[in-house]
């Protein structure tokens, strides 16, 4: 209906091809991972030899020097497909800016082309037991002796928690200082005292593995702090959470309009009283309804990413995104469940599925009360 002027030839066939390797790759195996609790490193290692993973990053560190378009096109075709269990947005769209944005030029040569060819798999541990959207009350404290750190403490809910190979640690290296004493570390999986917990039981996004940390003497050499000094971590955490928020956003809106077509084409199958379900006018103006709030959406987090590529996406207008698209999701899958009737309530269904799996949407990245805030904050 309104053309995404955002996106020229090139990408819409790179989308295709997105498309194409998601449904002969993930699709037939995504109901085995959700059983496994995590997806394949093959995929991750097909990915990257295909250029999917980290495509923003530079050629001299293993990308393809893509803008972020490219990277909306592959979360919006995870999303769109139901893959809610493939952790690459984070990877490539969150945790590789970090070390690209902040990194020494060692720790970028080191890591970068690892997680673009997929052999790296890497995740972020914001979130503690006792912290989770105020990151100002983190607890992990990283205290440096000599030529280390030593890293105590323990996260969870942190997604790539199983499969990670590398993990951004958000931890105090001056804990009286509050916000001013957070630092970022990067941390090896393998090393000694680091321990990953078990894989959580969550209610949706099944095949996601997301899990606890935990972190008993951890000696992190000095040099995988990222940044210049200690201290920038809160700094640093502020000036990416915008694209984070965008991400979740992009993914939000594609899983809606996604599930609405899916409803779209049931209620053209499924009989009632001896007629189809869209002939019954609440079912048409039920999906009139939700076209027009998705369609809405789209337009606002289209001008979002088009801020985003210019660099002037800010953190109250990412956060009014983030809010305001998660919430519509939330209310779009619960009305298709209801028109899908009983059969919506079945796993086997994709509606189901995306009903359980976007629940969470409105929680992590902050969740949507303190978006709110954060919006309330800017007047």
């Amino acid at each position: 209906m309104i053309p995404r002027t955002l996106f020229d030839a090139d990408l819409d066939g790179f989308r295709d091809s997105v498309r194409k390797f998601l449904e002969q790759e993930a699709a037939p195996y995504h109901e085995q991972w959700e059983k496994d609790g995590q997806v394949s490193r093959e995929l991750w290692q097909k990915a990257g030899e295909l250029g999917f993973l980290c495509p923003m990053l530079p050629e001299e560190y293993g990308g393809v020097g893509a803008d972020f378009r490219y990277s909306a096109v592959i979360m919006e075709e995870i999303s769109r497909a139901g893959l809610s269990g493939i952790g690459w947005g984070l990877h490539s769209d969150i945790v590789a800016p970090y070390i690209l944005n902040y990194g020494s030029e060692e720790q970028k040569q080191k890591y970068l082309p690892k997680m673009a060819s997929g052999e790296m798999i890497t995740a972020i541990a914001m979130t503690e037991p006792g912290a989770g959207s105020d990151l100002q009350g983190v607890k992990t404290t990283a205290i440096r002796q000599g030529d280390h750190y030593n890293l105590n403490g323990s996260k969870t809910f942190i997604t790539n928690g199983q499969l990670a190979d590398l993990v951004i640690v958000v931890a105090k290296t001056d804990p009286k200082e509050g916000a001013k004493g957070t630092s970022l570390l990067l941390v090896e999986t393998a090393w000694e005292g680091f321990e990953k917990g078990q894989n959580l039981n969550k209610v949706g996004m099944k095949a996601q593995d997301t899990s606890e940390l935990f972190f008993q003497d951890v000696k992190v050499p000095a040099d995988n702090l990222l940044g210049s000094m200690e201290g920038q971590g809160f700094f640093q955490l502020m000036q990416e959470l915008p694209a984070e928020r965008l991400q979740v956003a992009l993914t939000a809106v594609a899983a809606a309009e996604a599930a609405w077509q899916w409803t779209l084409d049931y209620v053209k199958e499924r009989k009632a009283f001896g007629k189809p379900v869209i002939a019954f006018q609440n079912t048409r103006f039920k999906l009139a309804e939700l076209k027009a709030e998705i369609t809405a959406a789209r337009v606002f987090t289209d001008r979002c990413l088009e801020l985003h590529l210019d660099k002037k996406l800010d953190i109250p207008t990412a956060a009014m995104l983030k809010q305001h698209t998660t919430d519509l999701q939330c209310k779009v899958m619960d009305e298709c469940v209801q028109l899908h009737g009983g059969y919506g309530y079945m796993w086997e269904y994709p509606i189901a599925r995306a009903w359980a799996d976007s629940r969470v949407q409105r929680i992590y990245a902050g969740t949507n009360e303190i978006m709110k805030e954060i919006v309330a904050r800017s007047f």
